[in-house]
């Protein structure tokens, strides 16, 4: 009785110690980990060359209720995006101006993914 006993404790003890290393590195089983999409962007030495570029393409700028930060999604409708041109870097985003911010958004997401001012 005591060998049955002591050879279920070693074996809770085994297949408990790996849901233990998972569940400290952050793993999940059966799911994909999420990747943050980081594609390129304007250079920091461009940055301003590019502000002065919207202001000049007089860009109109739409107002959304929430703030404006890194991770929020633009709504489905009334905002309207724009190609970044190529001399300030070849890039994947787009670009708009919401709440009076230059925003650089992922265009199949809406998800803004640098702000610009």
């Amino acid at each position: 009785m005591r060998n049955r006993i002591l050879a279920l404790a070693v074996l809770a003890a085994a297949i408990d110690s790996p849901l233990a290393a998972q569940a400290q590195s952050g793993v999940t089983v059966g799911r994909a980990p999420v990747v943050v999409d980081s594609g390129p962007t304007i250079a920091v030495e461009q940055r301003p060359a590019f502000r002065d570029y919207v202001v000049e393409q007089r860009v109109p700028a739409f107002r959304i209720p929430d703030r404006v930060v890194v991770g929020a999604t633009l709504p489905e409708s009334g905002v309207t995006y724009y190609d970044v041109p190529q001399r300030f870097g070849a890039t994947t985003y787009r670009y708009t101006v919401v709440n009076g911010e230059t925003v650089l958004v992922e265009p199949r997401s809406r998800r803004i993914v640098e702000v610009m001012d």
